[in-house]
């Protein structure tokens, strides 16, 4: 088994991680199905948004062989705790907590750790991170800033978040990102706010061809 896989556990085919934050139950549940069906692998309620616990549990035995249901905004190590509680298949963190990495990796949970720097990076990678997210990437100077890190730090999956966007993504692939992690821009903000799951479906699907193609 190779180092990257013993370290993480999520087997992307596409290269997309979406995050929502703030949604509704309803409009979530509703969703995270057609998402899966259209080619989305992964898909992450934030801790912070009002139910997350409720909604992952809920919709946590719907989900397909092959694909991850997955908390974010996990800050600390009882914050883990209750997401694997709540049936989180991943957890994804803003910051590098050593014991956060631990505790998930003790409950066979990737965690995708958040870090910045070059020395956040290879301690989250060292600690056991499934991935590095690179947070907030676009105010680093994007994709250029993972083609640096991805100098040093080849054999490192590199998810970027923040400053990803439809005209953006292929970049950052072709700069060396293992993945890209996309909020409302993914689906839609309109199509998100007016509940249109048919139109957030297709802007999904259009973003997932954006990815392959560039």
């Amino acid at each position: 088994m190779s180092e990257m896989n013993r370290h993480s556990g999520l087997e992307l085919q596409q290269p997309v991680v979406a995050i929502l934050r703030g949604v509704k139950a309803d409009l979530f549940a509703a969703l995270l199905p057609r998402a899966f069906a259209a080619g989305l692998d992964a898909m992450e309620v934030t801790l912070n948004t009002p139910g997350a616990l409720e909604m992952v549990a809920g919709c946590r035995p719907g989900v397909p062989a092959g694909k991850y249901l997955g908390i974010g905004t996990i800050r600390n190590l009882a914050e883990a705790e209750q997401a694997v509680a709540g049936g989180a298949m991943f957890l994804v963190t803003p910051n590098l907590d050593p014991a956060v990495i631990e505790y998930g990796r003790s409950q066979q949970v990737p965690v995708i750790v958040g870090a910045l720097t070059p020395t956040e990076v290879y301690g989250a990678w060292a600690a056991g991170a499934a991935m590095v997210k690179v947070f907030p990437c676009g105010a680093m100077g994007g994709a250029g800033y993972i083609r640096d890190l991805r100098g040093p730090f080849d054999r490192i999956p590199l998810l970027p978040v923040g400053g990803v966007s439809h005209d953006t993504a292929p970049a950052y692939l072709a700069a060396g990102a293992r993945a890209v992690g996309v909020g409302a821009s993914l689906f839609g903000k309109k199509a998100l706010v007016d509940g249109d799951i048919d139109l957030a479906v297709a802007n999904l699907k259009k973003f997932l061809r954006r990815c392959q193609t560039g």
